[in-house]
Protein backbone atom coordinates (compact mmCIF):
# COMPACT_ATOMS: atom_id res chain seq x y z
CA UNK A 1 0.00 0.00 0.00
CA UNK A 2 1.48 2.96 -0.80
CA UNK A 3 0.17 6.88 0.92
CA UNK A 4 -1.30 8.17 -2.05
CA UNK A 5 -3.05 5.63 -4.10
CA UNK A 6 -6.81 4.43 -4.78
CA UNK A 7 -7.13 2.98 -0.59
CA UNK A 8 -6.20 5.96 0.67
CA UNK A 9 -8.87 8.08 -0.82
CA UNK A 10 -11.55 5.08 -0.20
CA UNK A 11 -10.83 4.79 3.11
CA UNK A 12 -10.83 9.04 3.42
CA UNK A 13 -14.24 8.60 1.57
CA UNK A 14 -15.61 5.88 4.46
CA UNK A 15 -14.33 8.03 7.06
CA UNK A 16 -16.12 11.05 5.71
CA UNK A 17 -19.51 9.00 5.42
CA UNK A 18 -19.03 7.86 8.54
CA UNK A 19 -19.08 11.01 10.33
CA UNK A 20 -21.61 12.63 7.91
CA UNK A 21 -23.71 10.46 9.70
CA UNK A 22 -22.40 10.44 13.07
CA UNK A 23 -22.76 14.71 12.85
CA UNK A 24 -26.75 14.27 11.36
CA UNK A 25 -27.15 11.77 14.25
CA UNK A 26 -26.11 14.00 16.86
CA UNK A 27 -28.30 16.89 15.48
CA UNK A 28 -25.81 18.83 13.95
CA UNK A 29 -27.67 21.24 10.91
CA UNK A 30 -26.10 23.01 7.86
CA UNK A 31 -22.86 23.38 6.80
CA UNK A 32 -21.36 22.11 9.91
CA UNK A 33 -22.15 18.56 9.17
CA UNK A 34 -20.17 19.00 5.86
CA UNK A 35 -17.00 20.60 7.91
CA UNK A 36 -17.12 17.89 10.42
CA UNK A 37 -17.30 14.95 7.97
CA UNK A 38 -14.14 16.72 6.27
CA UNK A 39 -12.19 16.69 9.55
CA UNK A 40 -12.82 13.04 10.17
CA UNK A 41 -11.53 12.41 6.40
CA UNK A 42 -8.73 14.52 6.84
CA UNK A 43 -8.45 12.74 10.33
CA UNK A 44 -7.63 9.32 9.39
CA UNK A 45 -6.40 9.79 5.81
CA UNK A 46 -3.61 11.52 7.85
CA UNK A 47 -3.14 8.62 9.64
CA UNK A 48 -2.90 6.24 7.31
CA UNK A 49 0.18 8.62 5.44
CA UNK A 50 1.84 9.23 8.56
CA UNK A 51 1.78 5.67 9.64
CA UNK A 52 3.29 4.55 6.08
CA UNK A 53 6.29 6.87 6.41
CA UNK A 54 6.85 6.48 10.26
CA UNK A 55 5.51 2.55 11.01
CA UNK A 56 4.62 4.21 14.44
CA UNK A 57 1.03 3.82 15.77
CA UNK A 58 1.28 6.56 17.86
CA UNK A 59 3.16 9.11 15.80
CA UNK A 60 0.49 8.90 13.35
CA UNK A 61 -2.17 9.01 15.93
CA UNK A 62 -0.43 11.83 17.45
CA UNK A 63 0.35 13.65 14.26
CA UNK A 64 -3.11 13.19 12.99
CA UNK A 65 -4.95 14.47 15.91
CA UNK A 66 -2.71 17.18 16.17
CA UNK A 67 -3.58 18.63 12.49
CA UNK A 68 -7.52 17.91 13.29
CA UNK A 69 -7.38 19.92 15.86
CA UNK A 70 -5.28 23.08 14.26
CA UNK A 71 -8.56 22.84 11.42
CA UNK A 72 -11.05 22.70 14.10
CA UNK A 73 -9.67 25.23 15.55
CA UNK A 74 -9.76 27.66 12.38
CA UNK A 75 -13.33 26.36 11.47
CA UNK A 76 -14.77 26.15 14.15
CA UNK A 77 -15.18 30.35 14.78
CA UNK A 78 -16.07 31.14 11.23
CA UNK A 79 -18.85 28.44 11.81
CA UNK A 80 -19.65 29.88 15.38
CA UNK A 81 -19.18 27.02 16.62
CA UNK A 82 -17.52 25.09 19.66
CA UNK A 83 -14.16 23.63 18.71
CA UNK A 84 -15.05 20.57 20.68
CA UNK A 85 -17.80 19.68 18.40
CA UNK A 86 -15.33 18.87 15.27
CA UNK A 87 -12.79 17.22 17.76
CA UNK A 88 -14.91 15.14 18.73
CA UNK A 89 -16.89 14.38 16.18
CA UNK A 90 -12.62 14.60 13.86
CA UNK A 91 -11.18 11.80 16.61
CA UNK A 92 -13.89 8.96 16.00
CA UNK A 93 -11.84 6.81 13.52
CA UNK A 94 -9.20 6.95 15.36
CA UNK A 95 -10.61 5.70 18.81
CA UNK A 96 -9.43 2.74 19.97
CA UNK A 97 -12.33 0.46 20.39
CA UNK A 98 -10.97 -2.65 18.47
CA UNK A 99 -8.19 -2.41 21.15
CA UNK A 100 -10.97 -2.44 24.08
CA UNK A 101 -12.94 -5.21 22.76
CA UNK A 102 -9.74 -7.65 22.03
CA UNK A 103 -8.35 -6.96 25.42
CA UNK A 104 -11.90 -8.08 26.47
CA UNK A 105 -11.99 -11.38 24.41
CA UNK A 106 -8.34 -11.94 25.89
CA UNK A 107 -9.04 -11.85 29.32
CA UNK A 108 -12.05 -14.04 29.43
CA UNK A 109 -10.38 -16.20 26.94
CA UNK A 110 -7.91 -16.38 30.09
CA UNK A 111 -4.94 -15.18 27.89
CA UNK A 112 -3.96 -12.57 30.87
CA UNK A 113 -0.86 -11.58 29.44
CA UNK A 114 -1.73 -10.75 25.65
CA UNK A 115 -4.89 -9.02 26.92
CA UNK A 116 -2.50 -6.96 29.35
CA UNK A 117 -0.61 -6.20 26.62
CA UNK A 118 -3.58 -5.19 24.38
CA UNK A 119 -5.05 -2.96 27.00
CA UNK A 120 -1.55 -1.40 27.43
CA UNK A 121 -1.21 -0.73 23.74
CA UNK A 122 -4.86 0.49 23.81
CA UNK A 123 -4.30 2.76 26.86
CA UNK A 124 -1.62 4.71 25.08
CA UNK A 125 -3.84 5.62 22.51
CA UNK A 126 -6.06 6.96 24.48
CA UNK A 127 -3.37 8.78 26.05
CA UNK A 128 -1.86 10.12 22.62
CA UNK A 129 -5.04 11.38 21.61
CA UNK A 130 -6.25 13.23 25.05
CA UNK A 131 -2.16 14.48 24.64
CA UNK A 132 -2.57 15.79 21.33
CA UNK A 133 -6.31 17.46 22.21
CA UNK A 134 -4.37 19.32 25.22
CA UNK A 135 -1.64 20.49 23.38
CA UNK A 136 -3.28 22.30 20.67
CA UNK A 137 -5.73 24.04 22.83
CA UNK A 138 -3.14 24.97 25.12
CA UNK A 139 -1.19 26.69 22.68
CA UNK A 140 -4.08 28.08 20.80
CA UNK A 141 -5.32 29.64 24.38
CA UNK A 142 -1.69 31.08 24.63
CA UNK A 143 -1.44 32.44 21.18
CA UNK A 144 -5.52 34.30 22.04
CA UNK A 145 -3.64 35.55 25.13
CA UNK A 146 -0.83 36.95 23.42
CA UNK A 147 -2.72 38.37 20.74
CA UNK A 148 -5.54 39.90 22.96
CA UNK A 149 -2.69 41.43 25.36
CA UNK A 150 -1.57 43.88 21.91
Amino acid sequence: MRPFDILTLMQFCWAFLAILGFSIRVNLKGIKILFTAISGGLCWATYLIVLFYSRSVLFSVFVSIILVCIYSEVVAPKLRTPVSVFVTCAIIPLVPGRGLFQSMQLYIAGENILASKSILQTLMIAGTISIAIALVSSVTNLIHKMLNRF
